[in-house]
């Protein structure tokens, strides 16, 4: 069982075939990211704000006349990565908002339309709370202490991982849209470095850790239901201590999940294929729900575990998944992906000489290169 793997599920994740190697890192620009088309799992970037920072780049994105302007540049960015990104992958963009003439510009919300009108699919809107900031001067409104990570996607089937995410980062539960996330204490001499925390996150949901090196399907979790209740709520653990004190079997169980609470029946292996649930079991469910009452109802949504993966029907050996950042700065979004057992990629337009890889992804490439 790995550092990564839940108490409750069945299998670890699964090792790739092929090792991880080395990062690789382009000098580049965002717009023209030399990599192969369909080349890449996830991406995870946080553009230069709009007139915050002057970087010393001619032409650099961040420095436009106008907001739309940069929401433009931003547009040809996301239309280069897309060429590189999988049609199953994901796009993670962090943003955040600036002030013109007083008044915020709403930079997030002008890039979340634009980019809708661009074919982009946004899932989620996730709100970055950093729980300290940098000062601000301004006497007559509140310190900005937000900003906007983007989720988009490119067609609504995507490699998604909500069963690791949910265990690392909620309990077990969906933790849901607002990140609490503070700053870590050893940014480095990098002008706008963002928490490690954020890039594992964006990884642990979308980012594959085992893809096919033939077709490049990712490896999926397929969850398989139990009979376990979340015994952090009261009638999950009173139903628990009903079902337990009682001479009820987990086919009885079962047969409650299959039936539901409608009596209409579902497709679970346990009917008989028809659409109807089978005598036999609808005869289980019904002493089931006499015995548990109305409490019953808890069994029918209960804890899920991994039953195994499923991929593709090629013949092929698995290699890591490829995150990469096209803003990469000091390489944080690299360093959590090598970390994490993915491939990486970085782009810049001066990218860093001295990147620091993981510990753990260093001995093991040294270790498998001697």
């Amino acid at each position: 069982m790995t550092e990564n793997e839940s108490e409750d599920s069945v299998v670890p994740y699964p090792d790739a075939d092929l090792s991880v190697e080395r990062p690789t890192i382009h000098e580049s620009d965002a717009r023209d990211v030399p990599q192969e088309d369909d080349s890449v799992d996830i991406i995870f970037t946080s553009p230069p704000y709009w007139q915050k920072r002057d970087y010393g780049f001619e032409d650099q994105i961040g420095q436009e006349e106008t907001p739309e302007e940069f929401i433009d540049t931003l547009i040809d960015c996301m239309d280069e990565w897309n060429r590189v990104l999988k049609p199953n992958g994901s796009l993670f963009l962090n943003i955040g908002d600036t002030y013109d003439n007083r008044s915020l510009v709403g930079i997030p919300e002008m890039l979340m339309q634009a980019a809708r009108e661009n074919g982009w699919l946004v899932r989620n809107k996730i709100l970055w709370a950093k729980p300290s900031g940098m000062p601000e001067p301004a006497p007559n409104r509140l310190a900005n202490r937000h900003e906007y990570i983007f989720h988009f996607t490119r067609n609504n089937e995507y490699y998604y991982d909500l069963h690791a995410y949910s265990k690392e980062y909620g309990n077990g539960s969906n933790p849901g849209d607002i990140w609490n996330v503070g700053f870590d204490r050893n940014t480095g001499d990098h002008l706008a470095p963002f928490p490690s925390e954020l890039p594992e996150r964006a990884l642990t949901m979308a980012g594959p850790r085992a893809v096919c090196s033939e077709c490049g399907q990712p490896l999926e979790r397929k969850m398989v239901r139990t009979t376990k209740l979340d015994e952090s709520r009261d009638q999950a653990r009173r139903a628990m201590e009903i079902y337990e004190e009682s001479d009820l079997t987990e086919e009885h169980i079962r047969a409650v999940q299959a039936v539901g609470i409608s009596d209409a029946g579902k497709a679970m292996e346990i009917q008989d294929g028809t659409g109807r649930n089978a005598d036999d079991v609808q005869e289980l469910a019904d002493e089931a729900k006499e015995v548990l009452g109305g409490y019953f109802r808890e069994f029918t949504f209960p804890k899920k575990e991994t039953g195994g993966w499923e991929g593709c029907d090629c013949d092929a050996p698995t290699e890591p998944g490829v995150a990469m950042d096209p803003f990469m700065g000091s390489g944080t979004t690299l360093q959590a992906a090598l970390k994490m057992g993915l491939n990486a990629v970085g782009v810049d337009l001066d990218p860093v000489e001295d990147f620091q890889m993981p510990i753990q992804a260093k001995s093991k490439i040294e270790s498998e290169s001697s």
